[in-house]
């Protein structure tokens, strides 16, 4: 494994990579001074790469990502991917991960020292005391923190820390988040409320939520102009939270106190913008997880997960693809292979035009996260239509060819202990069905059913799926026109609708029958239809 360590992380981080056996680790600052100057060089040394670790410095551009065909990883030593073509790297089956846990306590502690500066102007007098005065009397007073009203919007780690900071001091903490749950708010000792209720009622806001079209501009004129007057705001998170030219309207009229921010809309933060003359603004460049503890945590905790994700090991913190705990994961091992092959099975099984994949899960299966078998089910039924297809990229994919996929869990009764049923519902109607389960301590993978008819079918190989009239004969007319063709069976399997006069049979071969027999096959006149499928 060759990993590029493209920006500066900590020295135990990529002493991590270093120690691990068969990996070769590339440090890019001790190559390159300035990426940004030789865009050649860069791509020269990403050409063989299976990881890259960054941390907001380099960009991962498509282009980036196109240059690097053995790219597995992008690992972020921090918490935003801003930096990170995520579609791109989707869509090439790269995961993309972060350390959301790494920089927690600085980023809280950082927004606190804001509020703290945002309530008494420490940063004015202490500029002021450096330039030779003592203004004492002519600084504006301040406020206390005690007995006020923080409203916090987005109670993940760092939200939840900055509440407990507050209560400590004797705020009342308001929350806003719609993934918070009433137990988890009252475990945390706050109110959660709605956006609109917190705006009117706090005194501080700050703000913890990642940016995306549903938060940018959260907080703007509608929203500043239902504050309180002297409202104090905060944004240590993501620029674009906080509508910048709303924040700038609402300190110059007074209807906002004080301002404290450490991200912006664009970054650097331009030389005329106007936070930078005003005395109620404390502006920071960006130094969220800017202490020596919280890189020090960032560059171990991303190391690690880079070398798990890249030895097969538990996925962990990816942006683009569930993580799942190692221990389901090790249970639901011998299922993956099982749920690949019906995928497979029931993508050639099916005719062109679908528009739909059921997957559903019966039995003791359904008390473990069976993310990961969906994701192998979807592999599967692409292998044979898209190269490079991983459980990355998989939904991806299937969303572009117009493929929704539904999976339900029952506990209801089925035939077997556990079941995994896979349908194909193409554009005419039609829905086809394979079903398969595990037999015996050895857990060997079979399809047990196909289109509703109990068979018994080994999940490698190749099979002949025939549908016939239940006549006499057929089988063996199957078994010569095969043996002509030189073609061995291996196992047969024969399910019979008497309802419908029709039979389904099943037949494992050691190898494909040539166009020939496949066409002799077809042309009968008690056939109705057969599929040869590779499995």
């Amino acid at each position: 494994m060759k990993i590029l360590v493209a920006d500066k992380i900590s020295p135990t981080g990529i002493e991590y990579f270093k120690q691990q056996p068969g990996y070769e680790v590339v440090v890019a600052w001790e190559v390159i001074a300035d990426w940004s100057a030789s865009p050649e060089q860069v791509i020269s040394l990403i050409g063989d790469v299976d990881g890259i670790a960054v941390r907001s410095e380099t960009t991962v551009s498509e282009e980036v990502i196109a240059a690097a065909p053995k790219l597995k990883v992008v690992g972020r030593a921090g918490v935003g991917v801003d930096n990170v073509n995520i579609p791109a790297a989707t869509e090439r089956g790269v995961i993309v991960m972060n350390t959301p846990g790494g920089n927690t306590i600085a980023t809280a502690e950082l927004t606190f020292t804001h509020m703290l500066c945002g309530s008494r102007p420490i940063a004015r007098a202490d500029a002021e005391m450096k330039a030779g005065g003592w203004p004492r009397k002519t600084l504006p007073k301040g406020a206390e923190l005690y007995q006020k009203v923080l409203g916090v919007c987005g109670l993940g780690r760092i939200g939840a820390e900055v509440a407990k900071r507050a209560q400590g001091f004797g705020m009342t903490v308001l929350a806003y988040d719609p993934y918070l749950t009433e137990s988890r708010a009252e475990t945390l000792g706050l109110k959660k409320v709605d956006l609109d209720t917190l705006v009117k009622q706090s005194d501080y806001i700050t703000v913890h939520m990642p940016l995306t079209p549903e938060t940018k501009y959260m907080i703007d004129e509608a929203a500043i102009a239902k504050m309180k007057k002297g409202v104090r705001l905060f944004n240590c998170a993501r620029g674009g939270i906080i509508k910048e030219s709303a924040l700038i309207e609402g300190l110059q009229s007074g209807k906002v106190a004080a301002a404290g921010l450490d991200v912006y809309e664009d970054e650097p933060l331009a030389k005329d913008c106007p936070f930078r003359s005003m005395d109620n603004v404390v502006l920071t460049p960006h130094l969220g997880a800017s202490t020596s503890e919280a890189q020090e945590s960032v560059g171990i905790e991303i190391a690690e997960q880079m070398v798990d994700a890249l030895n097969g090991g538990m996925v962990r913190n990816a942006i683009n693809m569930p993580s799942i705990d190692p221990k389901d994961l090790e249970k639901l091992k011998p299922y993956l292979n099982l749920g690949e092959k019906l995928g497979s099975f029931i993508q050639q099984l099916s005719n062109d035009g679908v528009e739909k994949i059921k997957i559903s899960y019966f039995g003791k299966i359904i008390n473990l996260d069976t993310t990961p078998l969906s994701r192998a089910i979807q592999r599967g039924y692409l292998a044979r239509i898209s190269p490079n297809v991983n459980d990355v990229n998989a939904p991806s994919k299937l969303e572009q060819l117009g493929v929704d996929v539904e999976t339900t869990r029952s506990s209801t009764d089925a035939n077997y202990t556990e079941l995994i049923e896979v349908q194909a519902i193409e554009s005419s109607g039609k829905t086809r069905t394979v079903a398969g389960t595990l037999f015996g301590k050895s857990q060997s993978p079979r399809i047990v059913s196909i289109d509703g008819h109990g068979v018994e079918v080994n999940t490698s190989g190749t099979l002949l799926v025939v549908k016939n009239k239940d006549v006499p004969g057929m089988v063996g007319y199957l078994g010569t026109v095969l043996g002509k063709d030189g073609v061995n069976i291996a196992n047969l399997s024969l399910a019979r609708d008497q309802g419908e006069g029709f039979a389904i049979s099943v037949v494992e071969l050691d190898s494909a029958p040539s166009a020939a027999t496949q066409a002799e096959i077809s042309g009968h006149e008690h056939i109705e239809k057969f599929k040869v499928i590779e499995l």
